[in-house]
């Protein structure tokens, strides 16, 4: 087998493979042979079939398999014998072959750069802060008592706010339909549960009161038979109740499982602040990525810069057709988008490559107890569910080894962050949730670019 590099331009590499035609016959034989001694046809014994008939039944299965292993070793050999690190799945194309005749292809491969990182110690960084302020924790405690209010019966008209406890029959052209009949029914008015136009209806109606609600179903309504048609309800208001918020003292607290009103201030000011945390987190994060890609210009993978906008610019699209483009690209054209996209899909893979080779030079490694913390951080996420949470990454590898990504990222920025000089900056809880395209000028300097789409993946923001 010959290999000869054809081709060397930045990162990419070209190799020219030539397989002679005796060495791939040699390996033909070879496996014919080992067929040939295990195989059973109708008239020979067992390992007595004559080599012809078994090159004829098994010939053609056996080429393929020998060529895709020709190739195999050929680009193997390129990228050892060349000591490359490939950052992508090589490119191989066969250019010549005929039964009987030398094998030729080319392996194409894009490259890991050579790294050099700069003095992670002249980094300056500042951190904001913010306190917990004793009003957040008021208006989280309000919205725990709103959740757990009651209501009692009023002989007043209802107004927004208030629950109708209603009997209603649903008619189209005179006749009831399914699904579309209730007794006893509490409504809150102003939840928008409802049809639109029902609960207004309602509004200014007193109990014992007989009312006829016109409404027309949505368009995309669930059930076709209904969508985008009149209906008529008729509605007897059989109760009108005032919402009656929930006291805020110890016996709310122990609605919520916990044992009286300050353990309940506690657990919700130690949460408010775990959230400040977490935002500083990501801006002292974020100010860290920027001043690596200030400081690290080196040249990267055309092919994984192209993989990174191609997978960018199908969020785009997709959030366009679910009605969800970001307002920033408004009036702006493809190509342009398509240029700004471009440049932050190579920012990070830039940050990416950066962030592994800082992380392999310095043997950061994820262990077991950081995927198990990964685990706890996700089910805390969703409370009352951890269980659930717990056993979706007991029974899912792949889910499992989704966590190891960003928790290897985060522990090479902690590491990075270790030797960076960082100043804390006490801010209000409002600066501190700011966006950075928010910010006033002097803030904190916001990513660049500033897009949303950045926001949207994990890596080197």
């Amino acid at each position: 087998m010959q290999v000869t590099q054809i081709n060397a331009e930045g990162l990419k590499r070209e190799f020219k493979v030539v397989v002679p035609a005796g060495q791939l016959e040699t390996r033909i034989q070879d496996k014919l042979a080992e067929i040939a001694r295990t195989v059973a046809m109708p008239g020979f014994r067992p390992g007595k079939v004559p080599m012809g008939i078994v090159r004829k039944k098994y010939g053609s299965a056996v080429m393929g398999e020998i060529l895709e292993g020709a190739v195999n070793d050929g680009a193997g050999k390129a990228i050892t014998d060349g000591g490359l690190r490939p950052a992508m799945q090589p490119k191989i194309e066969i250019t010549k072959y005929e039964e009987g005749s030398d094998l030729e292809f080319t392996v194409a491969v894009e490259i890991l750069p050579e790294i050099k990182t700069m003095d992670f110690g002249t980094i300056n960084l500042v951190r904001d802060k913010a306190v917990v302020p004793d009003t957040e924790v008021d208006e989280a405690l309000a919205k725990i008592a709103e959740r757990n209010e009651s209501s009692e019966p009023v002989k007043r008209a209802a107004k927004n706010g208030d629950v109708v406890v209603i009997d209603f029959v649903g008619k189209q052209d005179g006749v009831a339909f399914s699904g579309g009949t209730a007794e006893g029914y509490s409504l809150k008015l102003g939840s928008n549960t409802f049809i639109p136009g029902f609960e207004e209806q309602l509004v200014g109606k007193k109990a014992e009161q007989d009312v006829e609600v016109n409404v027309s179903f949505p368009e995309g309504y669930g059930n076709e038979s209904l969508a985008g048609k009149p209906a008529l309800f008729e509605v007897k208001v059989k109760e009108v109740r005032a919402p009656k918020a929930a006291a805020i003292d110890d016996e709310l607290a122990k609605s919520v499982g916990l044992e009286n009103l300050d353990a309940l201030k506690t657990a919700i000011k130690d949460e408010i602040a775990r959230e400040l945390d977490g935002v500083s987190r990501m801006k002292l994060k974020r100010g860290l990525l920027d001043a690596l890609s200030s400081g690290h210009d080196f040249e990267v993978p055309p092919g994984m810069v192209e993989q990174e906008f191609e997978a960018i610019w199908k969020q785009v699209e997709q959030d366009r057709e679910a009605g969800r483009a970001d307002p920033a690209d408004e009036g702006k054209s493809d190509d342009d988008l398509k240029a700004e996209y471009k440049t932050l899909s190579e920012r990070r893979v830039r940050l990416g490559l950066l962030l592994a080779e800082v992380g392999k030079v310095n043997n950061i490694t994820v262990t077991q107890e950081d995927i198990n913390r990964g685990i706890m951080m996700e089910a805390r996420r969703y409370p009352g569910q951890e269980h659930l949470v717990l056993q979706y990454y007991q029974k899912n590898q792949e889910a499992l080894e989704s966590l190891r990504a960003p928790l290897y990222e985060e522990k090479v920025v902690d590491f990075i962050l270790e030797l960076a000089k960082i100043t804390d900056n006490e801010v209000s809880v409002e600066d501190l949730r700011k966006a950075p395209d928010e910010a006033a000028e002097g803030d904190a300097a916001p990513a660049k670019p500033k897009k949303k789409a950045a926001a949207k993946k994990k890596a080197a923001e």
